[in-house]
């Protein structure tokens, strides 16, 4: 399997800075070409967001490039592997929620950040998530991979509000964990198979408040993406989309297609 990739970022049109980060690898193994995709969403005010963020973006880079390399040599079954990656993303998450907690102590702030994490391998995903940054599969229709870490979402699950309410429920940016201001984080992981032609994306909530599942599918119909300067057009073409629509938040997002090599 080979990626086509793209990526966008905005400040968007209110705030003065950035607080998304995301970084994009890729390597040959000898278990054949693994693409690692992270995508943060910091909040806390000013620089403190953007910090978090980008703190946990060199962590998870630092992982790729030392922790996973390690891995690879130790084992070479995938189930074994993809353990071995889950409670290392477990121990990370945790370190670094300890560590930007004890940064901001007696200072009388908060920071933190979403995380939503993708490592494709052997033709298999694998997905952490803490927050509401999200990761999506778009082939014959559009799949939600993660599901929200949210005031929101919980109260879906409890009936109390409606799916089709949430985009403009007051409280829809309530988070109930990220790595900064949880006492402990608890990961949801999600696994599935990598088929060639679909389109993978990571985004930030700002990304997608703004657009439905049905204008997600028509931009980015992995059909009609057939290099990665379209895929780019397309990203730009929906961050201007939701700008229009007077998102106020950052926007950020990383698509990735999958194509059958040979």
């Amino acid at each position: 399997m080979r990626y086509l990739m793209a990526d966008h970022t905005d400040v968007g049109i209110k705030k003065k800075t950035n607080q998304d980060s995301y970084m994009i690898k890729e390597a040959q193994t000898k278990l054949g070409r693994v693409f690692f995709c992270v995508l943060c969403d910091g909040m806390g005010g000013l620089a403190n967001g953007e910090l978090a963020s980008a703190a946990v973006i060199r962590a998870m880079e630092q992982w790729f490039e030392t922790d996973f390399p390690q891995i690879l040599r130790q084992v070479t079954d995938v189930e074994e592997i993809l353990e071995k990656v889950k409670n290392n993303w477990y121990g990370t998450a945790n370190v670094l929620n300890l560590q930007l907690a004890q940064y901001v102590e007696g200072t009388g702030k908060r920071m933190g950040t979403t995380i939503v994490a993708l490592l494709m391998i052997k033709n298999e995903y694998f997905i952490m998530n803490v927050g509401d940054s999200r990761a999506y599969a778009i082939s014959n229709q559009v799949y939600q991979l993660t599901k929200d870490q949210s005031l929101v979402q919980q109260q879906i699950d409890l009936g109390r509000v409606r799916p089709e309410d949430a985009e403009r429920h007051p409280q829809r940016n309530v988070l109930l964990q990220c790595i900064g201001a949880s006492e402990e984080v608890l990961p949801d992981f999600y696994r599935g198979t990598v088929l060639p032609g679909t389109l993978f994306l990571l985004c930030s909530d700002g990304f997608r408040h703004e657009i439905s599942e049905q204008e997600l599918f028509m931009q980015l119909n992995p059909s009609g993406l057939v290099n990665e300067e379209r895929m780019k057009e397309r990203l730009v073409y929906l961050t201007e989309l939701v700008k229009s629509r007077r998102e106020m938040d950052n926007i950020s997002a990383v698509a990735i297609k999958a194509v059958q090599e040979g």
